[in-house]
């Protein structure tokens, strides 16, 4: 049995009690873990505190994962799993290597035969496409789209042709302060009959999940200013 492990560690994805979406064992897995690989240490602390780890923050090595990562000092991240010490990577909201850095670390984690073991948690966007009504057997997940007007509506007239032409489900998110200009390029870009389904605040106290035609929201009052939020579309 393979004793070098590398744990891909989720997180909640709402405010809401963390022991709602983790499942049964989820503590057992994360006190044995020996090193940590965090997007966020004060936010990775706060998650740990609040399902009631009993490891020593101060004793506890971890790596900085992020955009600022010099991603020639990544191998070195599991130098100690690759040891035999149990390291968990950890997202900041949500699945491990999903919307989330952390993909080319698991690659290197193949490479140098560490086991890769995935641990149930909330995946925003697999909860929102389960939501929708759309197609879940052919879908795309394109991150965010461009920030200049007229790219991002050309793109989303790309999205809304492979929906049309190949089925296929399109999913995309926003940073959250852009969240209501992206509604409204959708609503004026999209064929009206095409559907446009919104989950924001998922597992939350404000969870709000609708799927209606691009020209029905038009009639709808919604504000999603900084509101964790998934979008996606289909005929």
């Amino acid at each position: 049995m393979n004793t070098v492990k590398l744990y891909l560690i989720p997180t909640p994805i709402s405010d809401n009690n963390p022991a709602n979406t983790l499942p049964v064992g989820f503590l057992e897995i994360v006190n044995q873990l020996e090193v940590f690989i965090t997007e966020n240490i004060k936010t990775t602390r706060r998650f740990l505190r609040a399902i009631g780890y009993t490891g020593d923050f101060n004793i506890i090595p971890y790596h900085l994962l992020n955009k600022h990562t010099d991603h020639k000092t990544l191998p070195s991240f599991l130098d100690q799993a690759a040891a035999g010490h149990p390291t968990g990577l950890f997202s900041e909201a949500g699945m491990p290597c999903i919307a989330d850095p952390g993909a080319q670390v698991v690659r290197i984690a193949h490479e140098r035969q560490i086991q890769v073991i995935p641990v149930t948690g909330p995946s925003s966007i697999m909860l929102a496409l389960a939501a929708s009504g759309f197609n879940g057997q052919n879908f795309a997940f394109n991150g965010y789209l461009p920030i200049a007007e007229n790219d991002r509506s050309r793109h989303i007239k790309i999205l809304e042709n492979r929906v049309i032409k190949e089925k296929q489900t399109q999913i995309f998110i926003e940073a959250p302060y852009r969240n209501n200009k992206l509604l409204q390029s959708l609503i004026q870009n999209c064929h009206p009959d095409t559907l446009i389904c919104i989950a924001t605040d998922i597992t939350g106290t404000e969870e709000y999940i609708k799927t209606l035609p691009a020209k029905s929201w038009k009639k709808q009052h919604i504000d999603l200013h900084k509101k964790n939020t998934v979008f996606l579309i289909y005929q």
